[in-house]
């Protein structure tokens, strides 16, 4: 396993406060995708973790993937992405939300607005490489041709705890 940068401790997490409601089956959603990010950190991969949901259903779970399958696009959404368009066979997911433990870099925010997502809720931001509000607002950038709910801090205390406590493990 390569040794990564590590993430600043101060993971920071803003409670949700926009007009989305976040309501219990969205927490349960997001407690598969931190149970896939455990998964991760027990592999050695960064503990990311992403479900894709349409109509209620998780239609996929991820985890990332970048060590194990030496992919530097093996992150959490990404594959994710991938078997929620295989398991619809179309890669337009236009009726898919997105639950991920930390906010999406720039290369899966990019992939997140090219499947036409509809919603994206997360834990915790990144301070140094989150493209959703961090450092920059690829999935609500009117530029682009495609714009995608966005609702922060879903269970972000916990995302952020099972990253610090990760790196903290690769530091000793």
């Amino acid at each position: 396993m390569s040794t990564a940068a590590p993430l600043p401790v101060a993971l920071s997490v803003e409670p949700s406060s926009n007009a989305i409601r976040v309501g219990e089956s969205d927490l349960a959603f997001m407690r598969q995708a931190l149970a896939a990010a455990e998964f991760a950190g027990g592999r050695g991969e960064v503990p990311v973790g992403a479900v894709v949901v349409v109509d209620g259903r998780a239609i996929a779970v991820a985890h990332n993937e970048r060590e194990t399958a030496n992919d530097p696009t093996a992150h959490a959404e990404v594959v994710a992405l991938r078997r929620a368009a295989a398991s619809l066979g179309s890669w337009r997911l236009t009726d898919a939300d997105l639950y991920v433990t930390m906010e999406p870099c720039p290369m899966c925010a990019g992939a997140i607005v090219n499947a036409r997502m509809r919603r994206v809720y997360y834990g915790c931001h990144d301070p140094k490489a989150g493209a959703v509000r961090s450092l920059y607002q690829i999935l609500d950038d009117r530029r682009l041709n495609h714009r995608v709910d966005i609702v922060p801090g879903v269970m972000g205390t916990e995302a952020a705890g099972l990253l610090r406590a990760f790196f903290e493990r690769l530091r000793r």
